[in-house]
């Protein structure tokens, strides 16, 4: 049995959604960059996690990390956000989906567990006893020592508040696509930080060009001389945000991982975090 302990929790994900035949490479690269933290999703429309598994496995034989050094979080897809090519009989009740879907998840990752495993969006607008099927399904992998944490990703705050009544259990991490427009997602982090839930930010830059360019961004950037794209990451971090980044470029991957040394002042902060466009 590993060491389901050794892994720590990172300050910084590396996204590997959309890089197809680049997945191995950029995984490696991202490694060796300073990384610690995969996440990933047994969702081949998306993703390619055997891929990762590809990039895992060069990185470990080169010496650059080894297994116990590693965050690895993935994701339970349900059919409607798959393509033809689905991890699981479609058939088999939803328990069996997921128990199939991890089991093809370690055999990708070249692992008997991961450290974080994601129910990728419920099911519907609500949580639906599909939902509370598929969640007990995996609290048993849990149990049986296949993830240490479980989470949940896409999510609204309806969607927690009816989940944790339900179940008597909040996930250990929510992960949603943040929007300055729209609060940076205030109320559902809100509602993280009062359960002690870790919330995962991603699409942090895609999904806020306009805050990219913004003034107050650009201006706190060239105070600290960083990037804009480095300022977001300090903020994010800094309001109690794990942000993910998805880069495939090399400096970029520096950048991402040195915002971590930038401090913004608590008027900057409370800017940024009111930023509606």
């Amino acid at each position: 049995m590993p060491d389901k302990q050794a892994s720590p929790i990172p300050d910084f994900l590396y996204g590997t959604a959309w890089k197809e035949d680049r997945t191995a490479a950029l995984v490696e690269l991202a490694l060796r960059m300073g990384f610690c933290g995969i996440d990933t999703a047994n969702q081949r429309r998306h993703y390619f996690e055997a891929g990762v598994g590809q990039g895992l496995a060069a990185a470990y034989r080169a010496g650059v990390v080894s297994r116990t050094d590693l965050f690895l979080q993935t994701k339970f897809t349900y059919q409607s956000g798959q393509d033809h090519r689905l991890p699981y009989d479609p058939a088999a009740a939803l328990s069996v989906q997921v128990a199939q879907s991890m089991a093809s998840s370690l055999e990708h990752l070249g692992t008997d567990y991961v450290d974080s495993y994601v129910l990728h969006g419920p099911s519907s607008y609500d949580w639906t006893q599909a939902d509370a099927e598929v969640w007990q399904a995996m609290v048993r992998e849990r149990d049986a020592g296949r993830t240490r944490f479980l989470g949940v990703s896409n999510v609204s705050l309806g969607h927690l508040e009816r989940m944790t009544a339900f179940h008597g259990e909040a996930p250990a991490f929510v992960q949603n696509r943040c929007y300055a427009r729209l609060g940076w997602d205030r109320d559902v982090r809100s509602f993280c930080r009062e359960r002690q839930i870790i919330y995962q930010g991603f699409s942090l830059l895609t999904a806020n060009v306009e805050v990219l360019r913004h003034p107050l961004v650009n201006g706190i950037a060239t105070r600290l001389n960083a990037t804009p794209a480095q300022v977001v990451f300090a903020f994010a971090r800094a309001v109690e945000m794990l942000p993910i980044t998805g880069t495939s470029d090399a400096e970029h991957m520096k950048q991402d991982l040195a915002s971590r040394e930038l401090a913004l002042s608590a008027d900057e902060i409370l800017a940024i975090e009111s930023l509606v466009g």
